[in-house]
């Protein structure tokens, strides 16, 4: 089979999922956009011969061989945050439909079976837990706590798996797929602009940063906009947004931390009310996991300070945490091989592989970002950068095979 190349398979779903409002696109997992993602990948790996499965925790597998213990695999995710790029996800499962191409144009036979897998919700835009298909998968996550995820609707994770029939009850920790794992190799679009403009447009993954979500409810008293005098009022909001500006603050007097509110929810959210709840979503990162945590308690200590003063209580609960995570190193080192000249970069963006590393032996590359944005609509890659890594991708995977 000739090659169709990797930016053809993207011209091909350019148009799924577009966000007209934010820009950029919103493709929720289990969203229309997202399953005819996985549609369009099920057809195009159907194209090239391979098998393809579902599993119990929504892991879609397409195999070069029969599915077996100690397989080669890669692939990413197609979900995404909301109005976020087209390359985030969807960029590393068409670098691996075109690096099986490669591989079979180049006369490559397989010592073992290869798949590419596409892991759900790695983005957690819905349910509120990234990579939770991964987490799934690895036991990283109670299945009681997956299945009480609530998205915004108050639809929980056991309601929608079960509606695109998935048993809410088999959801867990899968030893006999896990075990299917003999190398990881997860293909991404850089999230920075660690490559610069010049030099390789690919780059090995050194490790990922430690990173966790948290939410804080701040309580008030909910009333009239109108007929509540201003020292009469106990506003989560107002507490809200001082408790934003005090997690820039803090983060930026840490050398290497990263703090971020990037979702605030009022109740009831009318226009003339006054808020009697107002929930903040906090993502906090740093290369050393007690940074982090001391990061987001300092955080929380400053926010209960805030919230007292406007006549409010403050609440922290953590959504989701996964340490600082290095690469198994001997398959790093075989990446590097592969790879002559490629540069060792660290992440401060969550992966599957980082979840995966944990159990198996995972790896990363990572293709240039030229405007080095990402989860926004300006996240960038050049046509020749995409070929470019899905030939480094297809050298890494016939070294490893």
């Amino acid at each position: 089979m000739d090659s169709s190349g990797v930016n053809p398979l993207l011209a091909a779903i350019a148009d799924t999922g577009r966000d007209r409002r934010r820009g950029g696109y919103s493709r929720p997992v289990f969203s229309t956009a997202e399953l005819d993602l996985r549609s369009w990948f099920t057809a195009e790996a159907q194209r090239r011969g391979l098998d393809t499965e579902t599993d119990r925790n929504g892991i879609l597998w397409a195999w070069w061989g029969p599915p077996q213990a100690g397989a080669l695999v890669t692939g990413s995710h197609l979900d995404s945050v909301p109005g976020g790029g087209a390359f985030d996800g969807p960029l590393g499962i068409a670098s691996a439909l075109a690096a099986v191409d490669l591989l079979r144009s180049r006369g490559v036979q397989p010592r073992r079976s290869l798949a590419v897998a596409v892991f759900p919700e790695e983005e957690g835009s819905r349910f509120g837990v990234a990579c939770l298909g991964s987490r799934l998968l690895t036991g990283a996550i109670d299945p009681d706590t997956a299945r009480n995820l609530r998205d915004a609707d108050g639809t929980t994770f056991a309601e929608a798996v079960r509606a695109h029939g998935l048993d809410p009850d088999r959801l867990g920790r899968d030893e006999p797929a896990l075990a299917r794992i003999g190398d990881f190799v997860e293909l991404h679009v850089e999230q920075g602009r660690g490559l610069g403009d010049g030099g390789p447009a690919v780059a090995v993954g050194g490790s990922v940063l430690g990173h966790g979500r948290w939410r804080l409810s701040i309580r008030g008293e909910g009333n009239h906009a109108g007929t509540t005098a201003m020292a009469d009022r106990a506003d989560p909001m107002v507490a809200a947004a001082h408790i934003i500006v005090a997690v820039q603050q803090t983060a930026a007097a840490v050398d290497g931390a990263r703090a971020t509110v990037g979702r605030i929810s009022p109740v009831p959210g009318g226009t003339n009310v006054i808020a009697s709840r107002v929930d903040l979503w906090l993502d906090a990162r740093h290369p050393r996991d007690t940074v982090t945590l001391e990061l987001v308690d300092t955080i929380h200590g400053k926010a209960q300070k805030i919230a007292a003063f406007e006549g409010c209580t403050v609440s922290l609960s953590r959504e989701s945490w996964t340490g600082t995570t290095e690469f198994e190193p001997m398959l790093r080192r075989s990446l590097e091989l592969s790879l002559p000249g490629a540069p060792v970069l660290a992440t401060g963006a969550g992966h599957d592989a980082g979840i995966l590393a944990g159990h198996v032996p995972a790896g990363m590359l990572f293709v240039r970002n030229p405007t080095g944005i990402s989860h926004s609509p300006e996240e960038h890659v050049e046509p020749a950068d995409a070929d470019a890594g899905t030939a480094a991708l297809a050298d890494v995977l016939a070294d490893l095979l």
